[in-house]
């Protein structure tokens, strides 16, 4: 395909497997550095709460560093603070974080609290996706960033006991579960209406880490396929971290348009693996070499992986704040040619 496509044009393209000169390079994660906010004077916690910031944050590494989309918002958080948790903002250099738990396993909630999308951020992120679409979309995809339902779960009660309770009590687990579900896939809809070109479902808790591909297949799967059972327009992407190598198969088979994976996945063996059933995302160390490492480094890496067949290149999972221009800038260099 020409090498004169939008950027928007191309990365729609990849995410339907289709051939390329080159892949885009993208960030589906936490995209926003430093440097962004001061080229645009737009910082958080501010950004978290305006959604006239938050779209011009998106779109800022863009400008400054030439990534090949707007990615919002810039944390995990914002289910988790409608489903009741207390949430800490965070600095310009930290993101929100998930600093108490909104229940325990006798008083899981059987829905999520009425007028939930009109709650919390959630109107600030769909507004918005609504304003970095005007603004923005003519050129770039618009990228609307999720969480996972097993890690809203484990915001609501605390990871270390959904994962007990696997073991004790797995009926209070697929109760979290499908409340959470039930908010995501809401909250799905609704930026799938606002506007959003991809929507990329981050889920940490769902990986190897915590769970074997069994118990995958068990409490994650069918929640995200739920999930995304109504994306309307929107490309899918489900984000893993760790090594998810012996979850490729499984993540495969919720149905998402990409797949998007951290760097303890050798990228070889991902794309043999995968082989061509879903576009792969990924996967640069996002502390070394990129935050920690020399622009050769992330030169040297980001070439590994455009060669080894991924359809997007990109960052392997969130990006610090504080990752040197730079080394972002070699990234995409190093893409593009």
């Amino acid at each position: 395909m020409s090498n004169n496509m939008t950027p928007r044009d191309r990365v729609l393209a990849a995410l339907a497997r289709k051939k390329l000169d080159r892949p885009p390079a993208v960030c589906f994660t936490q995209i926003a550095t430093i440097d962004a906010m001061e080229a645009v004077g737009v910082y958080w916690p501010d950004a978290h709460v305006d959604p006239h910031r938050m779209a011009e944050l998106s779109a800022a590494p863009n400008k400054v560093w030439g990534v090949e989309c707007a990615r919002l918002p810039f944390c995990l958080t914002v289910e988790a603070e409608v489903m009741g948790c207390r949430v800490d903002l965070g600095k310009m250099d930290r993101t929100p974080m998930v600093k108490a738990h909104s229940c325990d396993e006798n008083t899981i909630p059987d829905d999520i609290p009425i007028g939930a999308l009109y709650k919390g951020r959630i109107p600030a992120v769909v507004e918005g996706v609504r304003i970095a679409k005007q603004k923005y979309s003519k050129e770039l995809p618009i990228v609307a960033g999720t969480t996972g339902p097993l890690t809203i779960a484990g915001h609501m009660v605390g990871t270390e006991n959904l994962l007990l309770w696997i073991i004790t009590n797995p009926e209070a687990v697929h109760k979290a579960l499908k409340v959470a579900t039930k908010m995501e896939k809401a909250y799905v809809e609704a930026l799938a209406k606002a506007g959003a070109d991809v929507i990329v479902m981050s889920d940490p808790s769902a990986g190897t880490d915590m769970l074997s591909p069994e118990m995958f297949d068990e409490y994650a799967k069918p929640y995200i396929k739920e999930c995304f059972s109504n994306p309307g327009d929107a490309k899918t992407v489900l984000h893993i971290c760790g090594d998810t190598t012996v979850l490729l198969d499984h993540m495969v088979a919720t149905g998402v348009s990409g797949l998007s994976i951290e760097e303890k996945v050798q990228p070889e063996k991902a794309v043999d693996i995968v082989n061509g059933r879903a576009a792969l995302v990924g996967n640069i160390g996002v502390v070394r070499p990129l935050l920690q490492g020399t622009p050769e480094d992330v030169r040297l890496d980001a070439l590994r992986v455009k060669n080894s067949g991924f359809n997007l290149v990109a960052p392997g999972c969130g990006l610090a704040a504080r990752v040197p221009l730079v080394n972002l800038q070699a990234m995409v260099k190093a893409v593009k040619g």
